[in-house]
């Protein structure tokens, strides 16, 4: 059995989903990333444009890196939560990057190890082009949406890598599949991309409720609808989530929360005590607050009122300036009932 059939082997037993092995080489289209950063499509995310010659080239992040192998774990969820505000999918449990970042050194110590070579492992925090490189490797191909898509679990995996000084057999890149199709493109609830495969991510809800570190634009704040966390509508549209399955990862599993209204008058201890270990922890009281403001403003009744009346109040100003935006939005919407 050859090193590349062996670490697949392990991998699956491992749990995880998919496993593909390239070269460490710049990805094609690596090209693509300055002309997206000097479009300023990365808004606020000012740790994209920091040395892009380190993103576009493995090598100059790990000059000893010989492969690259590519892990992935399925987030998909196959039932939604029934309770107010959406989160996507990978949120709603625990953390997928310590998850994935244990199985990855699981698989490491068992084949890299024993082989005689060293490793490096990344998951999202460092400074790689994830997504053509995990194309590079097999795994699939860069949709319009720019996520990249497996065609047995579509768009829903959550990548992780082992940079080696090993030479190990690598796998055939993968082909763009996605024809004429543009299902996610024409859902998107912000026209979010200017054209096929470029996504600007100052329009993108996911960017917006996550990354955007202010008050949310209030062009924007309408179009949220019930999104609280992340935004999964480009996914869910996908074709290729015909052979999606529930993700078998039970960490992963949607954790039960408190309503919206509830969460609201949450302080920080509340707060970190609630949601340490998972992905929203990251965001921090002030935008959480934020965002559930900004999603009662538009799905909120008449009772959410005195919840928000009270968060108008907060120390923080970011929370104050939504908390008045969802107040006076829902009595707007709903002004003829009210009185």
């Amino acid at each position: 059995m050859n090193r590349a059939t062996q670490l697949k082997e392990v991998a699956q037993s491992l749990g995880l989903d998919a496993v593909g092995i390239a070269p460490a080489e710049t990805p094609p289209g690596a090209d693509h990333l300055r002309n997206w950063l000097s479009l300023s499509y990365h808004g606020e995310m000012n740790w994209m444009a920091r040395r892009p010659e380190i993103r576009s080239n493995p090598l100059h992040y790990d000059p000893q890196a010989k492969t690259i192998i590519v892990a992935g774990i399925s987030s998909h969820q196959t039932k939604s939560p029934t309770r107010r505000g959406k989160i996507a999918a990978y949120a709603q449990g625990l953390d997928y990057h310590e998850i994935l970042r244990e199985k990855l050194g699981r698989l490491a110590e068992s084949t890299v190890v024993p082989w005689g070579g060293s490793f490096r492992i990344c998951v999202d925090s460092s400074p790689l082009m994830e997504k053509p490189i995990a194309a590079m490797a097999g795994l699939g191909w860069q949709g319009k949406n720019t996520l990249l898509i497996n065609t047995q679990h579509g768009p829903w995996l959550m990548l992780g890598f082992i940079l080696t000084d090993l030479v190990i057999p690598h796998d055939k890149p993968s082909s763009d599949h996605c024809g004429t199709c543009t299902r996610c493109m024409d859902v998107c609830p912000t026209q979010a991309f200017p054209q096929p495969y470029v996504l600007d991510s100052r329009r993108c809800l996911a960017y917006l409720t996550i990354e955007h570190p202010g008050p949310i634009p209030e062009e924007f704040r309408p179009l949220l609808g019930d999104h609280l966390f992340g935004c999964d509508e480009c996914l869910d549209v996908c074709p290729w989530n015909r052979h999606a399955q529930q993700s078998r990862e039970l960490r992963l599993t949607p954790i039960p929360r408190a309503d919206l209204s509830e969460m609201l008058g949450w302080d920080e201890i509340r707060f970190r005590r609630e949601f340490r270990g998972t992905p929203i922890f990251r965001l921090k009281r002030a935008r959480w607050l934020r965002n559930i403001c900004t999603v009662l403003g538009n799905i909120g009744t008449q009772d959410d009122l005195p919840s928000l009346e009270k968060a108008s109040q907060d120390q923080d100003p970011l929370v104050q300036e939504h908390a008045r935006w969802g107040k006076n939005r829902i009595i707007q919407r709903l002004g003829s009932e009210i009185n």
